[in-house]
């Protein structure tokens, strides 16, 4: 094997068993976005002089890391499938 199979290889692998992980940083991402996203709307509400720009900002680039971490989550399940397909989700190295 040529040593860009192998880094291949264990990226491949490595992202299957992180799979888990990347489903758990998007849920939590979101959560923590849509509560940034209720908390800085009632403060807007209740003070409407308060500036909301770099809030909202904020806001969107938490929800834009889920999303990275979402489709993380569903390549990672793309290549298991293909690792189970191809026969070589059982050897380990």
């Amino acid at each position: 094997m040529n040593p860009n199979e192998v880094t291949t290889d264990r990226f491949v692998r490595t992202a299957v068993r992180r799979k888990k992980l990347f489903l758990v940083l998007s849920v939590a991402g979101v959560a923590i976005g849509l509560g940034l996203a209720a908390w800085f709307g009632y403060r807007r509400w209740a003070d409407p002089d308060a500036t909301g720009g770099l809030a909202f900002v904020v806001v969107v680039l938490i929800l834009l890391n889920a999303r990275a971490n979402l489709r993380q989550y569903r390549f990672a399940g793309v290549l298991e499938r293909l690792l189970k397909r191809t026969g070589h989700g059982r050897e380990r190295r």
